[in-house]
């Protein structure tokens, strides 16, 4: 039975169940949704229940919100965000728990998470990842889990976030015996000393796979920022690495340079 979302089984019929989690329907549960009274001074105060009432919710200063607590077996497939406001791109922290974990299996700031990582929405178009125009965030990695999952967000700023829009879709079937589960880590250091090497990612244990880095890299100077030497990959036991990129030009795939014309920043991906 397909599990998978994409086009490329989109023929192939499947049992399994689709739901979606958003402040209008906070559980995913069938039948569920639009269940909230409208304000009486809202736009649909005369509408009653089972009309939009409730497309978002206010996190707190300080305050962490469960936005997803699903039983599984499952897969969460896309999720959908945006902010209105300020923008709380850094201040906002992302954490994902599956099976009951105690430590999140990912716990990243909002923008980073989205690839939005200098707190002012920039478009981005990627198959894993899409922001649309002011800041519409989506997210496509499959998310598989067995037993459950949970979907967090922290407000870590001394003021309230009075509108946060969401949507998390997921289907409940059985998984593969050998889905893997998904991680994301997240780390920041300003400066960085010259000549000293800076590390993405550490700690990872066990069988998966590496599919891929996002890379806010910020300039102190008005020379050439994308040369130095890219050590992508190390193993356990070994001093070498086993993959070198050049710079971040390489590691992207953007060849010698970023630019045909001077070179004035990348914005948009």
């Amino acid at each position: 039975m397909s599990i998978s979302f994409d086009l490329s089984t989109i023929f192939q019929a499947s049992n399994a169940v689709s739901r979606s989690i958003s402040a209008e329907n906070p559980t995913g549960e069938k039948g569920k949704g639009a269940m909230a009274l409208p304000s009486p001074d809202g736009p649909a105060s005369d509408m009653g229940i089972g009309w939009k009432a409730q497309p978002y919710i206010t996190v707190k200063a300080g305050e962490t919100v469960v936005l997803a607590d699903i039983r599984g077996p499952g897969i969460v497939t896309h999720l959908w965000t945006t902010l209105v406001g300020e923008p709380f791109y850094r201040d906002l922290v992302l954490r994902f728990y599956w099976d009951g974990e105690a430590a999140p299996s990912v716990e990243v700031p909002y923008g980073d998470f989205f690839c939005n990582g200098w707190g002012v929405p920039v478009n981005v178009v990627s198959e894993p990842v899409n922001v649309n125009p002011l800041g519409g965030f989506n997210c496509y990695w499959p998310m598989p889990f067995r037993r459950s999952a949970r979907i967090t967000v922290e407000n870590t700023r001394l003021v309230d976030l009075d509108m946060l829009f969401y949507q998390i879709d997921y289907a409940l079937a059985d998984v593969p015996q050998d889905s893997a589960y998904f991680h994301a880590q997240w780390r920041r250091k300003n400066p960085v000393p010259c000549g000293e090497a800076y590390t993405i990612v550490d700690g990872i244990a066990g069988k998966g796979r590496f599919a891929g880095v996002y890379l806010a890299w910020g300039q102190r100077h008005n020379r050439w920022w994308g040369g130095g030497r890219g050590q992508v990959l190390y193993r356990r036991g070994h001093d070498v690495p086993d993959v070198l990129r050049y710079g971040p030009g390489g590691l992207f795939r953007r060849g010698v340079g970023l630019f045909r014309e001077r070179p004035k920043g990348l914005r948009d991906l």
